[in-house]
């Protein structure tokens, strides 16, 4: 079966270069107009350019449909006008994709609070903005496909990335409570963590990698969980024409004694509480809760 977007609108932020390029170009491909979004900055999150403006070129020379935004996913009420336009233009928004970013990495110890603030602005809180102001359009439609951008870092943890990361996992939880939200209306919300050679990674990738890690092949994943038959409530990681799964999973747990329910019996029972055999992986916060109450009544 081939997936195809024909006749699917799609809004793509941080669209005019590395993996957001590839997405924008992929769907205009298969059929989807696309709203190309690019503030246009450096990787530092400064300074503007026309970087979306050459992706809309780009796709109207594949015979394509696009428009260049260039707001800032800081700013809720840009993020209302880009959506607003793209109504106006084509009458409706199915498509998703939050994938601007910044990075201003250093130590924690060295991290000045305005970067951790800036870092969790952009990729977290714009995440959340561009979302919200397309949430009551799929509402309506009854159709949307969300995809946010999280990262291993997020995940796993690195580094000199305490804000990057922070902003990433924070994505993992916006994605799940959101899948569950929007589930009555057609709305499916995913989370993807990509492995790309880009000038986000330019200094930590080898060059001799990044012929291997190109955008292009975080695509595949990323148009897969926008498209009409897509899950809900996922975490792929991708790269490198790699894609694995990945999940917040919950152990058995164990029930503290009435005479041990102190720091000691935690201490006394750790190995068994996190034994990560049988694990499972929990589709709502609910059922931490509801482990609790079986064990409580066992």
């Amino acid at each position: 079966m081939t997936i195809r977007f024909d006749n699917r609108v799609a809004i793509v932020t941080g669209a005019g270069g590395g993996i957001g390029r590839a997405y924008a170009l992929e769907l205009a491909r298969r059929g989807a107009k696309v709203v190309v979004n690019d503030l246009g900055g450096a990787r530092d999150g400064t300074g503007h350019s026309d970087a979306a403006t050459q992706v809309v070129a780009e796709i109207e020379a594949l015979g394509g449909e696009a428009i260049a935004n260039g707001g800032s996913v800081t700013e809720y009420d840009a993020m209302v006008a880009m959506v607003a336009d793209a109504k106006a233009k084509w009458g409706r928004v199915d498509i998703l994709i939050n994938n601007a970013g910044i990075l201003r990495d250093k130590s924690f110890t060295k991290m000045d609070p305005a970067d951790f603030e800036l870092v969790v602005k952009v990729h977290l809180i714009g995440s959340a903005f561009a979302t919200k102001a397309v949430w009551d359009v799929m509402r309506e439609q009854n159709y949307g496909r969300i995809l946010m951008t999280s990262s291993s870092t997020g995940l796993y943890g690195n580094f000199g990335q305490a804000n990057y990361g922070a902003a990433k996992l924070g994505l993992v939880g916006l994605t799940k409570t959101l899948a569950i939200e929007g589930a009555k209306n057609n709305i499916r919300v995913n989370n993807i963590a990509p492995i790309a050679a880009t000038r986000m990674t330019e200094d930590i990738f080898p060059e001799a990698a990044f012929a291997l890690f190109s955008p292009e092949l975080v695509a595949p994943a990323g148009l897969f969980l926008v498209s009409e038959d897509a899950p809900t409530n996922v975490t792929l990681g991708a790269g490198g024409g790699i894609v694995h799964g990945a999940n917040v999973t919950m152990t058995h747990g164990a029930k503290l004694p009435e005479d041990a329910r102190t720091p000691e019996g935690v201490a006394a029972l750790y190995t068994e509480m996190t034994d990560r055999a049988g694990e499972s992986v929990p589709q709502t916060g609910a059922e931490q809760s509801g482990l609790v109450m079986r064990l409580l009544q066992g």
